[in-house]
């Protein structure tokens, strides 16, 4: 059995949210976990100035969006946020409008525009939820944002992530991102995403919603930082890539 199904394994503060009555209206079964007031002042100082020195990068990356492929410049899309509540999410466009497809993507997904697959694997595209972050819908380190169509179908074992505040970075970002994805032969991707990668993603999470501190959440920033300037030979947490590789696939196959 898995870490993220054991109810042992749900932070304090989660599983008292996900036994108030209140959090069963909710849709998602939790009431919010909010960001200490040390952290929501990091959000704040962080976002702005991130705000000020990504301008440059917002406005080139807006044009090249426009110029080579015909759509929003913006990607807007529900998501939920702290305790359930539904917040609208901003992205760089980087897949085309006139195809549709399964609300999760692979690598080779041919949707994906050429300028998408290149502000996708340098996160670029994820520039605009600076925005998000300064106005309180994310904190700079937490669990990635889920939309409301695939959060409903969770299990239920892994609902109590709904409590906390989505993030901009977080330890699945860094720890499994180049390993641990979803793979572009499945047939049903959306199954495989939420029986396989949802527990370890909500697992992974775990380890730093367990203690949110404001230095572990300096250390996650720094570590981002690391791990989008250097080569992909010195990024953080290597090790932790591999065990993840390796949990995919025992999961996938059940030993």
């Amino acid at each position: 059995m898995n870490a993220a199904s054991q109810p042992s394994e749900v932070p304090e503060q989660a599983m008292t949210a996900t036994a108030s009555p209140s959090a069963a209206q909710s849709g998602y079964g939790t009431t919010p976990v909010r960001p200490s007031p040390s952290r929501r002042a990091l959000d704040i100082l962080v976002s702005a100035i991130a705000l000020l020195v990504a301008l440059p990068f917002v406005l080139v990356v807006a044009m090249a969006v426009w110029s080579t492929s015909r759509g929003p410049v913006l990607f807007r899309q529900p998501r939920v946020g702290e305790g359930g509540r539904v917040f609208t999410l901003y992205k760089f466009r980087s897949m085309r409008t006139d195809t549709g497809g399964p609300g999760v993507t692979a690598r080779g997904d041919p949707r994906i525009t050429a300028v998408g697959r290149f502000i996708r694997s340098t996160s670029l595209d994820e520039l605009p939820q600076i925005l998000n972050v300064l106005l309180g819908h994310m904190t700079l380190v937490g669990p990635r944002p889920e939309s409301p169509g695939l959060a409903e179908r969770y299990p239920q074992e892994c609902r109590w992530v709904f409590a906390y505040r989505p993030g901009l970075t977080g330890p699945v970002q860094l720890r499994l991102r180049d390993n641990v994805t979803l793979p572009d032969d499945v047939p049903d991707p959306e199954d495989y995403y939420l029986s396989i990668l949802v527990p370890l993603r909500v697992s992974t999470d775990k380890k730093f919603l367990d203690r949110p501190t404001l230095g572990r959440t300096v250390l996650f920033i720094f570590a981002t930082a690391w791990y989008l300037l250097a080569p992909k030979s010195y990024r953080p947490f290597g090790v932790h890539r591999k065990k993840g590789a390796r949990e995919q696939e025992r999961l996938r196959t059940g030993h």
